[in-house]
């Protein structure tokens, strides 16, 4: 989840699907509220602790931690050098979850499917908004950490996008790499805040409308395809908070037609392998792990 959340266009959510954990998380995380309070009073810490599943969460968010940590330069580098290998595995990734996530939907009818296109308008939406660009001040920081979460946690809808289209992902990525304490325990503190408060609704959602629920963040990944298609060229450039010059508008191309407009070679052998090994991996995960379902405590 972490190396997802690195690159923009890919969520965090999406790998929680896939792997089987997604119930487990909102679950978790939903049960961090006032009751907690009661339970520790009443049976202790570690009554508290197991209620809220926090071996669990402490594993998955330490592992969410250390990548971003320790992936950011690594994914930064592959995305500036090795552009068309590395969306190609991520467009695969997204591809074959779509495929797992309407496999989990019980029922066909034409609610599900305009919810549906729905959130493929939507997510697409998102997708071809104009980048802000906000200045990195304590508010601003908080805000970013807030409205990103909330996106991780939705399969399809890319955290670190949310960032790009308010302007604050160069700001964040820098102070991951420099190490900048004060900018990071802002953010993390904008992060709890929007966990907290968004898991509540997502927990309800998928409790009491869970096929309508899904239909609709299935349409989001769809929405955000175009977003991750390897074979883009680039009709205007900004220049971002670091001053460096970065795409603006950009419009996918066919492979053939990439190497007749670019002169770039399309790596097209290699971009299907990549696709291929993505599918390979979210086809291995699903028959290996078990559908998660959050045991009543």
């Amino acid at each position: 989840m972490g190396a997802a959340d690195v690159v923009p266009g890919v969520s965090g959510g999406t790998i929680a699907f896939i792997t089987g954990i997604y119930d487990s998380l909102l679950e978790s995380i939903r049960r961090i509220n006032p009751k907690l309070i009661t339970i520790i009073k009443r049976d202790g810490v570690s009554a508290a602790f197991e209620y809220i599943n926090g071996l669990f969460l402490l594993s998955l968010f330490a592992g969410i931690l250390t990548s971003i940590a320790t992936l950011a330069k690594l994914i930064s580098w592959l995305l500036e050098t090795h552009p068309i290998p590395i969306w190609s595995f991520f467009f695969g990734l997204i591809l074959i979850s779509v495929f797992h996530m309407l496999k989990q939907i019980e029922k066909k009818s034409l609610s599900r499917l305009i919810l549906l296109l729905l959130g493929v308008g939507f997510a697409y939406s998102i997708t071809i908004l104009q980048p802000l660009q906000l200045d990195p001040i304590g508010i601003n920081i908080l805000f970013a950490g807030a409205i990103a979460i909330c996106a991780m946690i939705l399969p399809g809808i890319s955290g670190s996008f949310i960032l790009l289209l308010i302007g604050m992902y160069a700001p964040i990525l820098g102070a991951v790499k420099s190490v900048d304490i004060t900018v990071l325990l802002l953010f993390l503190s904008g992060c709890v805040i929007g966990l907290l408060s968004f898991s509540h609704l997502l927990t309800w959602l998928l409790k009491h409308f869970r096929d309508l629920t899904l239909i609709f963040l299935t349409g989001l990944m769809v929405g955000t395809l175009p977003k991750i298609w390897p074979w883009k060229e680039t009709l205007s450039w900004r220049t971002n908070s670091s001053g460096e010059q970065v795409p603006l508008l950009e419009r996918n191309l066919s492979p053939f037609d990439f190497e007749a407009i670019t002169s770039q070679p399309a790596q097209l052998v290699t971009a299907v392998l990549l696709m291929l090994s993505a599918i390979a991996i979210v086809l291995i995960l699903e028959r290996f792990s078990a559908p998660s379902k959050t045991e009543n405590q």
